[in-house]
């Protein structure tokens, strides 16, 4: 038996560490970028993100002062039992981590109209149901500087690969230094737009370096990595050679008649953190 209580607590305890603690495999990018930069003013720069993460751990404070929305990725087991409502337990845990962690509230009540709710609720959560007992929760505090610079692209279903590439490339180039390089990609290819969208988000909280689902998709995100450093963008703007720290792909069936490609932006700050309850 899963309880609300248990839920709830493990989400604030994942919201403080996704904000508090870089993750692994960006704190590795982010020390591969700085061995490879030879601008020397986008190495300064990879050297002030690096000791940032590091105080920000030390200290147990937010490593950017945007701490996002918090989206989250629930992996429902369909033999998992759950006492009390998943959605109310979930948006509690949230409130208590960002008051727990003084983590900034950014969330207002009403896209237009605004007010800011005051407990940085509610997430957006996405549910997948799965075979198993299981509840997996992951928790990706998503800032808005990045998530501006999101994109969809209806291609033709008789675009190439050059294409994509292309489409992708554009992005980052419209984007330039404003979501604060070095950019990790995330890319969903097919569905319908709503889908390609969340495809891009969730390829965010796959490790750097998992590519593509295939030779063909790992290969194809290697490609817009290797254009992307081209550009001379750089650590903040800063020109150099470390404009991407990676690219992930994700892909779904789609219809004949088209070829929807998304784009999410994270920047050096790629935040989430898991558990399975």
């Amino acid at each position: 038996m899963i309880t609300a209580k248990q839920i709830a607590d493990t989400v604030s305890a994942l919201c403080i560490q996704a904000n508090t603690v870089l993750r692994a495999d960006v704190k590795k990018a982010l020390c591969k970028a700085r061995a490879c930069e030879k601008n020397r003013n986008a190495k300064f720069i990879l050297n002030a993100l690096i000791e940032n993460y590091k105080i920000a751990e030390k200290d147990c404070t937010p490593i950017c002062q945007d701490t996002g929305i918090t989206v989250i990725f629930a992996e429902v087991g369909q033999q998992a039992r759950i006492k009390g409502d998943l959605g109310k337990a979930i948006n509690e845990g949230v409130a208590a981590g960002y008051k727990k962690g003084y983590l900034r509230k950014s969330i207002v009540k009403d896209p237009v109209l605004r007010g800011n709710t005051g407990t940085n609720t509610p997430a957006i959560i996405y549910y997948d149901f799965l075979p198993g007992k299981n509840l997996k929760l992951t928790i990706l505090p998503k800032g808005f500087g990045s998530e501006n610079k999101s994109k969809l692209f209806m291609l033709n279903p008789t675009a190439t690969r050059e294409e994509i590439i292309n489409a992708v490339i554009s992005a980052v180039k419209e984007a330039g230094p404003d979501a604060c390089p070095p950019y990790m990609l995330g890319v969903g290819i097919g569905g319908d737009a709503g889908k390609a969208v969340f495809l891009a988000k969730k390829a965010l909280t796959l490790s750097i370096g998992f590519w593509g689902e295939n030779a063909y998709y790992r290969k194809l995100a290697g490609d817009i990595y290797k254009k992307g450093n081209t550009l001379n963008i750089g650590p903040l703007g800063a020109r150099g050679k470390s404009t991407l720290l990676g690219v992930n792909i994700l892909t779904f069936p789609t219809h004949i008649a088209g070829l929807p490609v998304a784009v999410n932006f994270s920047c050096h700050v790629l935040r989430s953190a898991s558990a399975t309850l």
